[in-house]
């Protein structure tokens, strides 16, 4: 059984982390329906298998960044990153409280909402390049979305769309915004494993397979969401609808 949660919590990792449907609420909510006891070692292994995914999929993208630390794009990333660690340190408390799920309802309908007003607003524009005011824009959105049930993509996607970015930058972008993020919620989750007790309860071979399956279902959500952009969001906006009506009755 244990084999089988494990597999279902790296499908969902891998897929939901860059699908505009929220990753952490999607494994909150898992945990509640089988009971599994949230696990800092296997967080901090999932988490490096969607970097990854990104390294993976944008690794040209990645390299100029390297090769060009003082580029536009560079700059653009440190101005999204600043406004997303300062709103998380702060709202940090509520965070963590929230992940018993007594928000998961509520977030899912409002990341249902935001698809919903953006994929009507996305047919009157017409979107142009990141610039710094987007950026800090959807640095500002993926502070609030560290909330589970709350899309991390979906949200910074929707607000730099509104902000009056070109839907394709801003979702390459938001993929990219994603990756200093991902690497600082590592290392606060390591230190917390080194500075507490911390067991490992799983099999190690149940962990390689989850591990897997969301470094595989990663890349996949990736290159699909690069390709859905142009189509819009109005299924996932209907299924998360549906996820946080059917949410209420689980939690």
């Amino acid at each position: 059984m244990i084999y089988l949660v494990l597999f279902f919590m790296g499908l969902l990792q891998g897929l939901t982390e860059f699908l505009p449907v929220s990753s952490s609420g999607h494994l909150v909510l898992l945990s509640q329906i089988f009971n599994v006891e949230e696990s800092l070692f296997l967080s901090v292994l999932l988490h490096i298998a969607t970097l990854l995914s990104i390294v993976v999929v944008f690794y040209k993208d990645i390299w100029q960044l390297i090769r060009h630390p003082f580029s536009q794009k560079t700059i653009s990333l440190v101005l999204a990153t600043i406004p997303t660690c300062v709103i998380v340190l702060i709202i940090l408390p509520l965070v963590k409280s929230s992940f018993g799920g007594a928000l998961l309802p509520y977030c899912f309908l409002l990341s249902a909402l935001l698809l919903f007003v953006t994929e009507i607003l996305s047919k009157r524009k017409v979107g142009s390049g990141i610039s710094n005011k987007t950026a800090v824009i959807m640095g500002i959105a993926q502070g609030f979305a560290v909330f589970p049930g709350i899309s991390r993509s979906g949200t910074t996607i929707s607000a730099g769309f509104l902000a009056g970015g070109d839907k394709k930058e801003v979702t390459k972008f938001s993929f990219l915004m994603s990756i200093p993020i991902i690497l600082l919620s590592m290392i606060m989750e390591i230190y917390e494993i080194f500075t507490g007790s911390v067991s490992l309860d799983f099999p190690p071979f149940a962990i390689v397979i989850s591990f897997l399956v969301a470094f595989i279902s990663g890349i996949f959500a990736i290159k699909f969401m690069m390709k859905l952009t142009e189509k819009g969001f109005k299924w996932f906006s209907i299924y998360l609808l549906l996820l946080g009506i059917t949410t209420f009755f689980v939690i």
